[in-house]
């Protein structure tokens, strides 16, 4: 981890806490990145075992979440900070909420996927489902790598790649919406599938959130709600 990115205290004890709560949101985005992958792996292969690995390792994450929360908030109380300090620990509170939904996501492949029949996935797009499982695993991988560095460059580079992500869900969704017209004895097994992508999707979403935080931090810019160019013209001004 990089510890340039804040500015060093007099207390060391402070500086201490800060690069603490930086690789405990790191330590939370692993869990969650192998929850993301394990969830893909299981629905595409069907395998039921890892399924039901997902489906009851969430409370790790949920607990590192909590965890996270309290040294944050021991931290605005003890040391009531300010300016990039105190955006440090706001783009940490938000990181690990979106971390935390993003598990849930995760949980809900793995559960649509103990739902389905060999049949069902013999028939689905589980090429396309693979991919996009990949794409959403290497967005957040490279969300966490840019909130590590904290990084407005490589933020910008990975929330541009939520547009992949978004378009294979329309191809998907297509797809399985073609079967289901064709078949419709099939759609409440084909939904699971559906569901299952759009949770892959919300993954790719709230991986552009954390790199939101990362432009927040860096520039002491909100460019929630806006789009690409906007965030990445807001990227390249000066520091505050």
């Amino acid at each position: 981890m990089d510890k340039t990115f804040f500015k060093q205290h007099i207390s060391q004890q402070f500086n201490a806490e800060l690069e603490d709560i930086i690789k405990q949101v790191m330590a939370m985005g692993g869990l969650v990145e192998q929850q993301l992958a394990d969830a893909v792996h299981a629905m595409v292969e069907g395998d039921v075992e890892l399924a039901e690995k997902v489906m009851t390792s969430d409370y790790q994450v949920n607990a590192k979440e909590v965890e996270i929360d309290e040294e944050c908030t021991h931290i605005l109380a003890r040391r009531q900070p300010t300016a990039s300090d105190l955006r440090l620990v706001i783009a940490v509170i938000k990181t690990i909420t979106d971390l935390e939904r993003m598990g849930d996501e995760a949980e809900r492949v793995g559960r649509m996927g103990l739902h389905l029949l060999d049949e069902d996935r013999n028939s689905a797009p589980m090429a396309d489902i693979a991919s996009m499982g990949e794409h959403a695993r290497e967005m957040t991988r490279g969300a966490l790598d840019a909130f590590a560095r904290m990084d407005v460059d490589q933020a910008v580079r990975v929330a541009q790649l939520d547009i992949q992500i978004d378009s294979l869900y329309e191809t998907i969704t297509h797809k399985l919406m073609k079967q289901m017209t064709a078949v419709p004895d099939s759609v409440p097994r084909l939904m699971d599938i559906v569901w299952a992508t759009r949770s892959l999707e919300r993954i790719g979403d709230r991986a552009r959130n954390i790199c939101e935080y990362v432009v927040y931090f860096v520039k002491g810019k909100d460019v929630r709600h806006t789009s690409y160019e906007q965030m990445a013209e807001q990227a390249t001004g000066d520091r505050h």
